[in-house]
């Protein structure tokens, strides 16, 4: 479907949410009031309290689904779509994505919330980004995910998740662009950038073609 082309990680890659997850855990009573830090923070911290991993999970079910309209796109991504489309190069967005989330009470569906975010963020002006909904892929487990990589073409995928790249799975024929804050010291067999410029200039500088 996208021979050659390049395939992207939807959450924590194209939307945004390291000022979601406090908040959202203090509302839901999950860490204390006043509690600041990233998603990595904020996982941490519930996962050594009596919560564990189901807090964790709930969490993330009420982000990525009735809180998703609080996460922003990330700086850059409408920016490097506009040049694959330029460059005549297809995108597929390839996400791990369960329809519904864990201990979830109000049963959103997290694929169409994240369809209908990406919408409202001008992400399927398809004239300009080339990206339209049915060249957005859900997969329920990061195996299906990395299948989907496989069996899609694609020559590059960009993630957030140094697990994915490192997983055996993983098709080696992909280049690996992992998105990672700055000061990040993630290393493995993937090429690391701490903004989409940063991506664009790695893909459309050094590996044309």
């Amino acid at each position: 479907m996208i021979a050659g082309g390049i395939g992207i990680d939807f959450d924590n890659t194209i939307a945004c949410y390291d000022h979601v997850f406090a908040p959202a855990a203090i509302e839901m009573g999950l860490v204390p009031a006043g509690f600041a830090g990233d998603k990595r923070a904020v996982r941490r911290a519930i996962q050594d309290s009596p919560a564990g991993d189901a807090g964790w999970m709930g969490l993330q079910g009420q982000v990525y689904g009735r809180l998703m309209e609080r996460a922003r796109l990330f700086e850059g991504v409408l920016d490097f779509l506009a040049l694959c489309r330029r460059e005549g190069v297809p995108v597929a967005v390839i996400s791990h994505k369960t329809e519904y989330g864990h201990f979830d009470p109000y049963r959103v569906n997290l694929r169409e919330a994240a369809l209908l975010w990406m919408d409202g963020a001008g992400l399927f002006d398809t004239p300009h980004t080339g990206l339209s909904p049915d060249r957005v892929l859900f997969e329920a487990t990061r195996f299906g995910k990395i299948a989907r990589i496989a069996a899609s073409g694609c020559r590059r995928f960009v993630d957030d998740l140094p697990e994915l790249f490192t997983d055996p799975a993983f098709p080696p024929g992909v280049e690996r662009h992992l998105l990672a804050p700055e000061g990040s010291t993630a290393a493995g067999p993937f090429h690391r950038h701490a903004s989409w410029n940063a991506i664009a200039h790695a893909v459309f500088s050094q590996h044309r073609g």
